[in-house]
């Protein structure tokens, strides 16, 4: 029950800190990208360089955000954590499939293990599908 408490706690941590990167680059780019149509109505020089300096910026921010995955890797680790959780929450109550099991207890590791290995393996194809994208 320790690691799969442990594995709940990684989880929702990643998750949290994904979905506040994600959230917080993305308010920037909107802020970035609002507030450019207001300084082309002005006709200094300098809001020529500030309207620039704010579209590179916006590149630049969706590029982070292309690179880490912050938004894919939010939603996936929320998942695997819910899904945590919920057979944590059926092992407790003793309802199906542990209530008829020999070793309740294997059952539960097993079932974890494997809710783990899966969001391992959707991570890995994932990286995979980038890299051949990433060649062709």
């Amino acid at each position: 029950m320790e690691r799969l408490e442990d594995q709940i706690g990684w989880y929702d941590r990643k998750s949290m800190a994904n979905q506040r990167c994600f959230k917080s680059i993305k308010m920037v780019e909107i802020t970035a990208a609002a507030i450019i149509p207001f300084l082309s109505a002005f006709s200094f020089p300098e809001m020529m360089w500030a309207t620039g300096g704010l579209g590179v910026l916006i590149t630049v921010l969706e590029g982070i955000l292309h690179l880490n995955q912050y938004q894919q890797n939010w939603i996936a680790y929320r998942s695997t954590c819910e899904c945590l959780k919920h057979e944590k929450y059926v092992y407790l109550g003793k309802a199906s499939p542990y209530v008829n099991a020999a070793d309740p207890h294997a059952l539960l590791a097993e079932r974890v293990e494997s809710l783990v290995s899966q969001e391992h393996a959707k991570w890995a194809s994932v990286q995979q599908q980038e890299a051949k994208a990433k060649t062709a």
